[in-house]
């Protein structure tokens, strides 16, 4: 179809006069591009990718992980773009493609839905931190609170007994009688391993004592966390505000919240980087073990960072891509929003290891002992770190507020996802009335995470986390991989983006042979990878009922039941004419709606399809057929014309007398 392009080319890539007036359309050229960012560049980059590059290799890590980048995280994301612009058409709709499988797309709403509802309670950790940053004083710095124990110390604090021992200590009776009962009994006592074996430090007690108030487990529930569930409301109040006018207002906000980390982690690195013990950090962080690169698991592992980074397989990137306009240069998105993201997440290891090189410094401990992954970093080791700085309060505002912005970019996309498929399918029936629908997403999702507010919310929060997404969402990719690579066809989609662009795919045959072979397999190791790492859930030493466990695998079933659901009602109910290889077969053909929504480019697309000999809806027929009445009545008249214009230039033939 790439003869079918040139006309495109004078096109304005901002697609000025093609507004779809029931469906809304991002209003600036960099709309899309900062939304994709937003989304893809998560918490995750923060506290996920620095301990696992630490862990598995350190700088020799970047290389299986930026293998992993263009061999299959580009990859998907340039296939759900494509389909999401192409179509104009939201996470369900847009399977239209294959009605077979528009299970799929139920399947990435509810894993959206469960992602969101855990997704935010971080956000609302995030406000309670920032709230408590503005004082003199942070709170997670001294041990003298209401919260805290007897076991509670300052890392960085001299333990010494008798009448030296630091006031800090004298006020824990409790801790000091431990310590003086063991010197009793034993003359070869190590302080230092009474200290560490009994200790905590002030910011793990605010997280554990104060944040979650965490009970024994999750027969405990302990009642709401009210401090919490208002930040938890309050968080859902932000996101309302925000995206209430759809993709119109996340596109001016994201101007913001896509922009703001990049300029506070700067100002993080800045400051972290001229502190003592920096650069030991960043030698920890940087420093290649080639070895590593011979295990498995460290290639396991860039994979899976990758997969989850930029977020395929929820229907996100999919309704992003469905507000651009139908000619936007999606192929800049493509290649560059994978990229900045791997990039960011390299960047955000420099401000975290530096960081802890610093803590390691002045607490005589080594980077390996203070380094923590995941929530840990986020809400223990950083702020304790940020205690040690000058003007920590100060510290501690830049720090949170940048991982707000990190978090409420991802949420702003996964709340539209869920926006947009209700409004694709009763736009008709509600006309203006998509900020309802907005407010009453949002109400449904604080109402969902209610119980994550409870005293023993965070043991669920690790049971979601844990089993609902990771296989799931695995699965769902595999099964858009094959059928858009050998159901739709790799090159009819690569075909279908020069028809949009008005230019060749750069690297076409590679993401052909990627789509068909190599991402599929990279998903079957991947997920076979998961598989025998996979260990039971666990928390800090908590054993699980088995009741949770088998809720956990519950909640991961529920977003890959829609799949074979669908599939067998469709061939039973909706493709119910014919033998069952005639359904089968028609059931695997995009259905008449699909391809481009609006005109003239429906008519431009299947009139370029059937000019190459290729099947066409009933529509596209009957303009094809309509379009060759014309022409050869345009013919016609033209013929007749100049048969006309011949006989009158013909002098007329004198008789001779």
């Amino acid at each position: 179809m790439e003869s079918n392009t040139d006309h495109l080319d004078s096109k304005s890539s901002s697609g000025e006069g093609e507004e779809n007036k029931s469906r809304d359309h991002w209003t600036g050229k960099l709309d899309f591009l900062l939304s994709c960012v937003g989304y893809a560049i998560g918490l995750g980059n923060a506290w996920r990718f620095p301990y696992i590059c630490y862990t598995n290799g350190g700088g020799a890590f970047l290389v299986p992980y930026l293998i992993a980048l263009f061999v299959c995280g580009m990859p998907l994301f340039f296939m759900e773009v494509a389909m999401g612009q192409f179509s104009s058409r939201g996470a369900i709709a847009v399977w239209n493609i294959c009605p077979l499988f528009k299970g799929l797309g139920v399947a990435t709403v509810v894993i959206t839905c469960l992602q969101s509802f855990y997704y935010h309670l971080l956000i609302a950790y995030i406000l309670f931190y920032l709230v408590m940053s503005f004082t003199k004083q942070l709170p997670w710095e001294t041990c003298g609170n209401p919260w805290n124990t007897a076991a509670c110390v300052r890392r960085g604090v001299d333990v010494l007994i008798g009448t030296n021992m630091s006031a800090e200590l004298q006020n824990h009776t409790e801790f000091a009688d431990t310590v003086m009962a063991a010197l009793a009994n034993s003359s070869a006592v190590n302080v230092s391993d009474v200290v560490i074996a009994k200790a905590t430090t002030p910011s793990e007690e605010f997280w554990y004592n104060f944040i979650l108030e965490i009970t024994d487990g999750l027969h405990v529930v302990g009642g709401i966390h009210w401090k919490l569930l208002l930040a938890h409301f309050i968080g859902y109040v932000f996101v309302f505000i925000c995206i209430h006018r759809g993709v119109k207002s996340i596109g001016k906000v994201v101007y913001f919240t896509a922009t703001c980390p990049y300029v506070l982690l700067g100002i993080l690195l800045v400051r972290s980087a001229t502190l003592p013990g920096a650069v030991n950090g960043l030698k920890y962080y940087l420093t290649p073990q080639w070895e590593l690169l011979l295990d498995f698991k460290v290639w396991g592992l860039a994979f899976v960072q990758i997969f989850y980074s930029l977020g395929p397989g929820f229907g996100t990137l999919i309704t992003m891509a469905s507000y651009n306009r139908f000619h936007d240069n999606m192929l800049r998105e493509a290649y560059l929003v994978p990229i900045i993201n791997s990039a960011t997440s390299i960047f955000a290891g420099l401000v975290v290891f530096t960081a802890l090189g610093y803590m390691a410094e002045i607490t005589n401990l080594e980077v390996k002992d203070v380094v923590a992954t995941g929530p840990g970093l986020a809400f223990i080791v950083y702020p304790e770190v940020i205690t040690h700085l000058a003007v920590s309060p100060l510290w501690a505002i830049v720090f949170f507020c940048m991982l707000l912005t990190l978090g409420l970019d991802s949420q702003f996309v996964m709340i539209e996802t869920i926006v947009t498929v209700v409004w694709d399918h009763f736009s008709s029936k509600l006309k203006k009335g998509k900020i309802l629908i907005t407010l009453a997403v949002c109400v449904f999702m604080f109402l969902l995470g209610v119980p994550l507010t409870t005293r023993a919310g965070s043991y669920l929060f690790v049971i979601v986390d844990w089993y609902a997404i990771g296989y799931s969402v695995m699965l769902i990719c595999l099964a858009e991989v094959l059928v858009v690579g050998w159901l739709y066809g790799a090159s009819r989609l690569l075909d279908d983006v020069e028809f949009m662009v008005g230019r060749r795919v750069l690297g076409r045959t590679a993401f052909i042979i990627l789509w068909k072979f190599i991402v599929p397999v990279v998903l079957l190791v991947i997920l076979f990878f998961s598989m025998i790492t996979h260990v039971p859930v666990t928390y800090f030493g908590y054993e699980y009922p088995m009741w949770s466990i088998a809720f956990g695998w519950v909640l991961a079933m529920m977003s890959i039941i829609p799949i074979p659901v669908y599939a067998i009602y469709h061939l039973t109910h909706v493709q119910c004419n014919g033998t069952f290889w005639q359904r089968l077969r028609g059931s695997i053909r995009p259905s008449d709606v699909w391809g481009p929504a609006l005109e003239p480019y429906r008519s431009e697309y299947w009139y370029a399809r059937l000019t190459h000999g290729n099947g066409a809806p009933p529509e596209g027929k009957q303009a094809k057929e309509q379009e060759m009445r014309l022409l050869k009545k345009h013919d016609d008249e033209d013929h007749r014309r100049n048969e006309e214009t011949q006989q009158a230039a013909v002098p007329p033939v004198q008789v001779l007398p």
